[in-house]
């Protein structure tokens, strides 16, 4: 592959662009491979002229890295650090400017740095199906039910809450009529979530077909990326810090690591004699309590005498279906806290994650008032007045 040249455009750069010269990179098709930090995906990106700045953003770490984007001639690697931004040109067939912007996951840090900590409170309702339910306020007129789910991003609002909760539907009236045909990919513009006191301005929203049960839509972890969330399942509210609290006492510590931009903590089963050490999505939106990738559980020969609760069927929140065996296991501990007698689901497939991963899921996390330390990336643990609570699996 060939290293960039520079370009210089005069007049079609946008402000974000606002410069004389730029890198970039040619391409005779929109398809675009990228190496992220050592993870590649052939199938990662689609090239947009239209979208100016179109942005990348490189899942999240701390660590400075490497991402290389591979168009079908010509490639661009550039080394991305925590709060940093890379702007380039992909040149299509010749003619069309695709401005395109590399950004990391975390974003620059406020050059004013208060030493006032500041705290809001989001109250929630847990629901049946392990949802932390949260009313949100969409362009001030549009009252919605979301959950936080931490192993999601943004927000996101389902077609069926679009076209019969909001006014984002310029033909709504023809399209709950049946006159029309409702367009999810024309909806008009958010400029406004409110959640308790806490405002997103200009919010990224997606369209969902699938949510947890009876919610509106999702809201995900990044959303407070840099502060700390502490959820409290005994009050039931959230609880967004812009500084670690002081008060800890009952919370035990662990790191939280990010791969492919989810949050990951660690887990040990016990089982007679045996431990598995394994790695966890942290999952609000899963109403199950565990969910043991294949590949995992296989090649430790994990459920070999463990007992069989029953065997069904799932769907994640991208319509994927998936068969699991659930399981009884007789231990885990998470940050030296014990659980006993957990049902643990164990996929029959391919992890739709499309990466060998475990799942923590609500059923699970719910039992433990938490601190999600996204300034140091550390998760606090409390037990609470749920742990004790007979598991939706029944046993």
């Amino acid at each position: 592959m060939k290293n960039y040249r520079i370009l210089i455009f005069l007049f079609l750069i946008q402000p974000v662009f606002a410069q004389t010269k730029l890198p970039f990179i040619r391409a005779s098709s929109k398809r675009v491979a990228i190496n992220d930090g050592g993870y590649f995906d052939k199938n990662a990106w689609s090239l947009s002229p239209q979208i100016k700045p179109d942005v990348f953003t490189a899942d999240r770490t701390r660590k400075t890295k490497w991402v290389t984007f591979y168009t079908d001639i010509d490639s661009i690697k550039v080394k991305v650090k925590p709060g940093t931004r890379f702007n380039f040109v992909v040149v299509l067939n010749g003619k069309d400017s695709c401005f395109t912007q590399i950004a990391s996951a975390i974003p620059p840090e406020a050059t004013a740095k208060s030493n006032v900590a500041a705290h809001d409170t989001i109250p929630f309702v847990l629901t049946s199906y392990n949802a932390i339910a949260v009313k949100a306020i969409v362009n001030g007129t549009d009252t919605l039910t979301i959950h936080f789910d931490t192993g999601s991003w943004d927000f996101r609002l389902t077609k069926d809450a679009i076209l019969k909760k909001t006014r984002l539907l310029s033909n709504r009236p023809g399209a709950l009529s049946g006159a029309t045909n409702p367009d999810y990919n024309k909806i008009n513009k958010v400029f406004k979530i409110q959640m308790g006191h806490l405002v997103w301005n200009n919010p990224e929203v997606g369209v969902t077909t699938l949510t947890a049960h009876d919610m509106d839509g999702r809201f995900g972890w990044n959303l407070f990326e840099g502060k700390c969330v502490q959820i409290d399942y005994d009050k039931s509210i959230i609880i967004i810090h812009s500084k670690l609290p002081k008060e800890l006492k009952g919370y035990t510590k662990s790191k939280l690591d990010f791969r492919n931009s989810f949050v990951i903590a660690k887990g040990n089963f016990e089982i007679g004699k045996n431990k598995f050490a394994g790695n966890f999505l942290m999952d609000t939106g899963a109403d199950q309590a565990i969910i043991l990738d294949s590949a995992w559980a296989a090649s430790r020969n994990f459920a070999a005498d463990l007992k069989l609760i029953k065997t069904t069927v799932l769907k994640n929140p991208r319509g994927v279906k998936f068969g699991i065996k659930v399981v009884l296991a007789p231990l885990l501990k998470i940050n030296n806290i014990a659980l006993t007698n957990i049902p643990t689901s164990i996929l029959a497939g391919k992890n739709p994650a499309g990466f060998e991963i475990n799942n923590f899921g609500n059923d699970l996390l719910k039992r433990f008032n938490m601190i999600l330390d996204f300034k140091n990336d550390c998760l606090y643990l409390q037990p609470n007045k749920l742990m004790n609570m007979k598991y939706r699996e029944g046993v």
